[in-house]
């Protein structure tokens, strides 16, 4: 498979030599265990004197590392005094109290250990628990429309976008030909691995309500929604439920960064609110590959790329409320903040007035911007930055 760097490597070039245990989180796929190889060529491409001490549980090698005595003693074993010992474990949970070990090789403040593991049984919930000491999480995403460029090196980004939105970003299907071999190794993932692994931390026998469940939120991704609503809907198509067990499988969805909730913000009184959330997907091919590319509703499609883009360069993102309106996306990092509406077509005057209305309202001088499919340069209406949202995400400057 094609290799390309990824923001990611940088970020932990970055923190080598800290104190912390650096977890690499993400969902399945999304090329954790790529990351870390590439960590590992730079090590022995750019740090003088040091000494890798490398596992693989996907390998059958390391079957007898299985048991968290075993990790430990392995690791001490090949400790070598007076080098700059880095420890790197990929898919970490395959040992069993994997915690103990690398709690106790970091007590002893001689290695810089960097791991990955199984996207529901290394939560970031869970990290505070798992590991006394402290740790660095990076949480790697699906591949950027700006990687899938520079992974099939294309010059014309029309044409580019028009086929990420259909493809996503999960690297591996890449190597399929067809859209149909695609989406069943995207569908295969989501099975097998995703789903799976829900069901063996959480237990869960009622495997038919995780799959509605699933498939309601995929339906409904940049809807508003709630764990009440979803449970109405379920119970009208004669599925038996309660509202608690389905925020329990929608807290197991996002645990497993299938999902990411985002919750509403009040812009005028400054405050979150509960109760109704919008879910985007950690991919949009999910959506196809499970439920087909018929009906296709761009906007909202549109909305999730945006979402994840945000989260990915660092964004928290929230739904704005204003005056009972409604704006899609309100990204927060440090003191910056910006108003986001997300659209497909907006040729007409009457459709891009409506969506411009809202963000119009707001008085603050934060920046406020509406994303579309518009195939042109950015200008401005009313003060309002209209973008294109291929150049958005390409990051082509204004």
């Amino acid at each position: 498979m094609k290799l390309i760097e990824r923001d990611y490597l940088q970020k932990l070039i970055n923190i080598i030599g800290t104190p912390d245990v650096k977890v690499i989180t993400g969902v399945r796929r999304s090329g954790k265990s790529k990351l870390l190889e590439a960590f590992k060529k730079y090590i022995e491409e750019n740090i003088d004197n040091f000494n890798i001490i490398s596992i693989n549980f996907n390998l059958l090698e390391y079957e007898n590392l299985q048991d968290y005595k075993a990790l430990h003693n392995y690791i001490e074993s090949r400790y070598i005094e007076g080098k700059k010992n880095f420890v790197l474990i990929d898919e970490v949970q395959m040992c069993k109290n994997f915690e103990k070990a690398i709690n106790s090789i970091h007590a002893s403040e001689k290695y810089d250990i960097y791991i990955t593991g199984s996207n529901a049984f290394l939560l970031s919930s869970d990290l505070a628990t798992l590991f006394t000491g402290r740790t660095f999480e990076i949480e790697v995403y699906p591949f950027s429309f700006k990687e899938y460029l520079k992974y099939y090196e294309y010059t014309n980004i029309e044409d580019a976008f028009d086929k990420y939105v259909l493809e996503g970003g999960l690297a591996g299907s890449y190597l399929y030909k067809t859209d149909v071999e695609k989406y069943n190794y995207i569908l295969n993932i989501y099975k097998t691995l995703i789903i799976r692994d829900i069901q063996r931390k959480y237990k869960i026998r009622n495997t038919e309500l995780l799959e509605n469940l699933n498939n309601f939120l995929m339906d409904n991704i940049s809807n508003i929604t709630s764990s009440r609503s979803i449970t109405k809907e379920l119970e009208r198509k004669e599925t038996k439920v309660n509202h608690k067990t389905i925020s329990n499988y929608i807290n197991y969805l996002c645990n497993a960064f299938l999902f990411y909730k985002v919750r509403r913000y009040d812009i005028q009184g400054k405050k979150y609110l509960s109760s109704q959330d919008k879910y985007f997907l950690s991919d949009h091919s999910f959506k196809f590959a499970k439920l087909g590319t018929k009906n296709m509703n761009y906007g909202r499609i549109y909305e999730n790329i945006v979402a994840i883009e945000l989260l990915r360069r660092g964004y928290e993102i929230y739904v704005g409320i204003l005056y009972k309106k409604k704006i899609d996306l309100v990204a927060i990092k440090q003191n910056e903040k910006i108003y986001i509406q997300v659209s497909d077509d907006i040729s007409s005057e009457e459709t891009l007035k409506r969506e411009v209305n809202p963000l119009l309202q707001i008085r603050d001088a934060y920046p406020k911007i509406l994303i579309a499919r518009t195939k042109h340069d950015m200008y401005q209406y009313e003060g309002i930055k209209i973008i294109d949202i291929a150049n958005w995400l390409s990051d082509k400057k204004e």
